[in-house]
């Protein structure tokens, strides 16, 4: 995935279009953020979610984190590598470190969601809040 043509939350996922479906995984900014990534919990294929409802757990060696749904829609995909290789997010969280991929999601909010200038200085701002 091309990070500059995703689009961004305020929690540091991202989602993007695929062949029809939609990527969603976290940030480079959050996997550094959370450092060596040891565990991924993801959702079941098939579940209907609501955009900002909690749908994986990233847990590391510094804390676990809750992921959320970018968009509402349904799980169509799981990236059932990350169970044997979590450290994947950390090494290509726009490739081959993505989450899960949706179907039927809901465009109003993918087009509400920040694109990769606005998500940048929204990082560079709360970097100065720290």
């Amino acid at each position: 995935m091309n990070p500059e043509t995703l689009k961004y939350t305020k929690d540091h996922e991202w989602v993007g279009e695929v062949d029809g479906l939609y990527a969603v995984g976290i940030t480079d900014h959050a996997q550094e953020l959370l450092g060596d990534i040891t565990y991924v919990e993801l959702p079941d294929v098939g579940t209907t979610i609501e955009v900002g409802e909690e749908l994986a757990v990233v847990e590391s060696v510094k804390a676990a984190s809750d992921v959320y749904a970018p968009v509402g829609g349904t799980v169509a995909a799981i990236n059932e590598a990350l169970e044997d290789t979590p450290e994947l997010v950390n090494q290509q969280p726009y490739g081959d470190g993505w989450f899960f991929k949706m179907t039927d999601i809901n465009v109003a909010e993918f087009n509400e969601l920040m694109d990769a200038a606005a998500y940048a200085a929204f990082v560079a701002t709360e970097d100065e809040d720290e």
